[in-house]
């Protein structure tokens, strides 16, 4: 069963940087996509970005230039690079894969002071 376990969330300033991570039990290129999902307090989960086995990398315009998603495949590890932070991206950010079925991180917050 695969397993998808984030890390890197916290507090931070406006204006500043994280990077998360999301390590699978599993090969990443087992699954057909891995991708990062958020949910503020009130708003419905939004992707942000994702990737495809073949590496395909696409993203919601509202992080389009200041997120960048990775793979680190020697750890099994997608990672997310965020950088501008801004208020509006106080989430919890959640890992998302889909391998036939579609598995889920439990998430890590994000929450970006102004």
């Amino acid at each position: 069963q695969a397993q998808l376990v984030e890390s890197g969330g916290g507090l931070v300033k406006a204006g500043g940087s994280l990077r998360l991570s999301c390590v699978t039990a599993a090969n990443i290129f087992s699954f057909d996509v891995i991708a990062w999902y958020r949910q503020g307090t009130g708003n419905e989960r939004e992707l942000i970005a994702a990737i495809s086995r073949g590496g395909v990398r696409d993203y919601a315009n509202s992080v389009k230039g200041r997120f960048t998603i990775s793979r680190d495949t020697a750890k099994n590890t997608v990672l997310l690079q965020m950088t501008s932070l801004q208020p509006e991206d106080s989430a919890v950010y959640f890992c998302y894969a889909r391998l036939i079925k579609e598995y889920w991180g439990k998430g890590t917050l994000v929450t970006v002071s102004s």
